[in-house]
């Protein structure tokens, strides 16, 4: 059927399902919870593969008309110091900032000042993907029907450093494992806003973030539940595969190192103020590995791009989970892989499930007449956690499959990293 366009649907998940509690007392599972979240995925037949429908992305679209107001703020990470800029979704305005990407301005620091709320409003804390922002199409996708025509969501995203025109002061950019901006800003957002339920949601490269948080979190995690979109999960897999064919090495490794070398471009100067990255060595890049070798390795410490994509990979942080975690995968992902996936990391934890459709592409899902599927699933998801599930009921102690029925007293730290930063 995929031909057509049917996309056919998978879970992967634990033989027992995470219980939950609904708002009524009756008691359902997180399985039944996302089965009835996922509606049919119906792509447009003309974009009938991969390939197809990830380069249709390439096609300009307004998209939703989602306005934001940005506020800066300072990290609070003794080592990784600077500035990181958050995007808040608000009411249309007319302000224009030719620096910001369109409809996004600066809040004015009387505006700040009165935004922590006692109102108990599902708020949404999201990532973007490599070299993206607040702006990015499939983002705003997703979230309109949570906030546009009635909608009754909070939402905001966490820009990477550099990204969507915010400015780079230490020469610290985006990182794959770099979860501190967002725990401090939902730290933040905790004593803010401290009625509010909040979720978190990543795409890409973001998802392999947002996965890493949640999953160095635990039992501890302020966020109520997560989603994780075209995660690659294994980036070292996932490397190997852009390289591994034509079109992975010269499309879309080529045009994402591409977009990586602009956006080194745009804060050469506070990148060679601060590091001893070589510029030249920059601008014979190529391929996103390559920008990665010249760049990440030298910033961060890895004597390898290799070593960093294993180090920052979210595929053993799944085991980790102890929230309510959808993650949404097409299998014929160009970029994010399905070699990648961990699927028996997904069948062992309770706390997570993950729905995988044969057609998609990445971050793409394109129905007949330009609409999006991912947003179906997201939305009816965060929908019914925050709207049907008693949260405060959910446990954060409960075991995975086999878990304790080890032969030698040992432990595996499915969050345990490499890089160690030396104060």
């Amino acid at each position: 059927m995929d031909w057509l366009g049917r996309a056919k649907i998978d879970f992967a998940h634990a033989a027992t399902p995470l219980p939950l509690t609904k708002k009524d007392g009756t008691k359902t599972d997180l399985l039944k919870v996302v089965e009835s979240a996922v509606p049919k995925c119906q792509m447009n037949p003309l974009l009938f593969n991969g390939h197809l429908q990830t380069m249709y992305t390439a096609v300009k679209e307004h998209g939703p008309q989602i306005y934001y107001r940005r506020k800066i703020f300072d990290a609070d990470h003794k080592t990784y110091a600077g500035t990181f800029a958050v995007d808040f979704v608000v009411p249309p305005h007319q302000d224009v900032d030719e620096e910001l990407p369109p409809r996004t301005a600066c809040f004015s620091e009387g505006e700040f000042d009165g935004i922590g709320s006692d109102d108990n409003k599902p708020m949404l804390i999201a990532l973007h993907g490599l070299s993206g922002g607040s702006h990015e199409i499939y983002l705003r996708h997703a979230i309109a029907p949570l906030v546009l025509d009635g909608g009754k969501w909070e939402v905001c995203v966490v820009n990477a450093r550099g990204c969507a025109s915010s400015k780079v002061t230490t020469g610290v950019l985006f990182n794959a494992r770099a979860t501190w901006d967002v725990r401090q800003f939902i730290r933040w957002a905790r004593k803010t806003f401290p009625n509010r339920p909040l979720f978190g949601i990543g795409f890409s490269l973001g998802a392999n973030i947002m996965t890493n948080y949640v999953g160095e979190e635990g039992a501890n995690c302020p966020l109520k539940a997560a989603i994780a979109v075209s995660n690659p999960f294994d980036l070292e897999v996932s490397n190997k595969g852009l390289q591994s064919t034509w079109l992975g090495k010269e499309v879309y490794s080529k045009v994402m190192g591409n977009n990586l070398k602009k956006l080194f471009e745009n804060h050469k100067e506070q990148i060679l103020k601060y590091t001893n990255v070589d510029y030249d060595r920059v601008q014979n890049v190529t391929y996103l590995h390559e920008f990665d070798r010249a760049v990440q390795t030298v910033t961060w410490g890895y004597p390898t791009e290799n070593a960093y994509y294993r180090d920052a990979s979210s595929c053993d942080a799944i085991l980790a989970i102890r929230i309510p975690f959808l993650a949404i995968s097409a299998l014929d992902d160009p970029i994010a892989v399905r070699e990648a996936i961990p699927y028996q990391e997904f069948a062992v934890n309770p706390y997570t499930v993950l729905c995988t459709t044969s057609l998609g592409g990445h971050l793409s899902w394109f129905e007949m007449g330009g609409g999006r599927w991912h947003p179906k699933p997201i939305c009816n998801f965060l929908n019914a956690m925050a709207t049907e599930i008693h949260l405060e009921a959910i446990k954060h102690d409960v075991a995975m499959e086999g878990e304790g029925k080890y032969q030698f007293n040992t432990e595996f730290n499915p969050v345990r990293r490499k890089l160690i930063v030396i104060e």
